[in-house]
């Protein structure tokens, strides 16, 4: 979350970046709250010294009535020190409440628009876009002719949304995991396998609201668990209320989880097959850094996100996300749409990673603080996050593009080491 004071303090700011951002914060009840809850802190503190003097001349007394009539004094001060803490911690919680709610700042190069129709695209991948001399299949005729995606067995098992991979889809999802760890880990970062569930704290620490109407989490009833959608929820977490040293910064992991998603309200045509389901596996970067690291870090996992793309020879483009579809933590985020020949009628770009800046924004809901050597006092660290593959939209980029007109696949050179041939499927008789 922001810091309270510079929300005071900069108020209009904070009005119109909520404007920009399609945010819904009462700033101005915010801010009455905090003078009200800075007077109770006062009185308390005030009723509090009083208390503490009267206490102190107990010992002088010179009758039991004088000491009687301190003692009651004393617990008549104490008493009004216990309602104006018990009154302040109330408006301390409903200032929270709405100070949870207010959006992180915003990158001044960040377009502004209300949706994604206003991101604006920044570059092209190192493929281009596939021209078939055939019609192309979409994934779900692929898998299903080749035997590689059972989503009937997936309804018959956990209901609409799931779904078996078989076959060389096992393979591609596992080598499209391992070639992403080994770059990642060649890079610097330190693989982590990590938890399915958080709970909510953490949950509400990284940004995402895990109960009500619109969620998108799945909670587990009668305990304040919830289903991870990202491992950006369990890597974040992981330093909840830590202090790092400022000379082991940048620490950046590489998160390996499963993500579960309701994806309510999420039926369409845009939506169908793997693109929008209920489980999938995702490699997750993730990084703790110094405030003057985060710029240059978003830009460099950006750049991984391409290359990746580049290696496995899937089209893309890459778009600055308009502050309207940035979500709350995030002060910057790029998208990579990839190009879907499947999708639409004939093809569409289809988000496939992105990477944001979320600057202190999750450190302060988080309390992870970084300590200077030789200097007194922590500040907050910056995180940023960034998908390397969400497995199920990389392998539909990836069998959508690299159909062939006999109906196989052509398997990208990097991961053939570990699904183990160049073409998945034969030639029918």
């Amino acid at each position: 979350m922001l810091d309270r004071k510079f929300i005071v303090e900069n108020a209009e700011l904070i009005r119109q970046n909520c404007l920009a951002r399609g945010a819904t914060a009462d700033i101005d009840t915010l801010i009455a709250l905090e003078a009200q809850r800075r007077d109770k802190l006062s009185e308390a503190q005030e009723q509090n010294r009083l208390a503490n003097e009267t206490s102190k001349q107990i010992g002088g007394a010179k009758t039991a009535e004088e000491r009687d009539a301190l003692k009651e004094k004393g617990r008549a001060l104490r008493e009004l020190k216990d309602v104006a803490q018990t009154e302040h911690d109330a408006l301390e919680l409903q200032i929270l409440e709405i100070q949870a709610q207010i959006p992180n700042l915003t990158h001044p190069a960040s377009p502004i628009g209300h949706d994604d129709t206003h991101n604006t695209e920044v570059s092209f991948g190192k493929t281009p876009v596939p021209k078939f001399d055939f019609k192309p299949k979409d994934h779900l005729e692929l898998g299903k002719s080749l035997d590689l995606i059972d989503f009937e067995a997936g309804a018959r098992v956990a209901g609409a949304g799931f779904y078996f991979l078989r076959n060389e889809a096992v393979l591609l999802d596992l080598a499209l995991q391992m070639y992403a760890i080994q770059q990642l880990v060649a890079r610097g970062f330190t693989p982590v396998t990590t938890p399915d569930v958080a709970h909510t704290s953490i949950l509400h620490g990284i940004g995402f609201m895990p109960r009500g109407p619109e969620t998108q989490i799945y909670s587990i009833e009668n305990t304040d668990l919830n289903l991870v959608a990202t491992a950006e929820i369990t890597l974040g977490g992981m330093l909840s209320g830590q202090t790092l040293e400022a000379e082991h910064l940048p620490l950046k992991l590489a998160g390996i989880s499963h993500c579960f998603r309701t994806e309510a309200g999420a039926a369409g045509r845009a939506s169908k097959g793997m693109y929008r389901v209920h489980q999938f596996t995702k490699i997750e970067m993730f990084a703790f850094c110094l405030p003057e690291q985060s710029d240059a870090l978003h830009e460099e996992l950006r750049e991984i996100e391409c290359h990746l793309f580049d290696a496995v020879e899937v089209p893309y483009r890459v778009v600055d996300t308009a502050t309207g579809d940035l979500g709350g933590p995030a002060y910057r985020k790029y998208d990579l749409e990839a190009w879907m020949p499947g999708r639409g009628e004939n093809g569409e770009w289809g988000e496939v990673t992105s990477t944001s800046n979320c600057t202190d924004y999750q450190a302060r809901r988080l309390n992870i603080r970084y300590k200077n050597k030789g200097e007194k006092g922590t500040h907050f660290t910056h995180t940023l996050n960034g998908t390397a593959f969400a497995i199920s939209r990389a392998m539909i980029a990836i069998v959508e593009n690299h159909q062939q007109s006999d109906g196989t696949i052509r398997v990208p050179k990097v991961l053939q080491p570990w699904v183990g041939k160049e073409v998945i499927g034969k030639p029918p008789a």
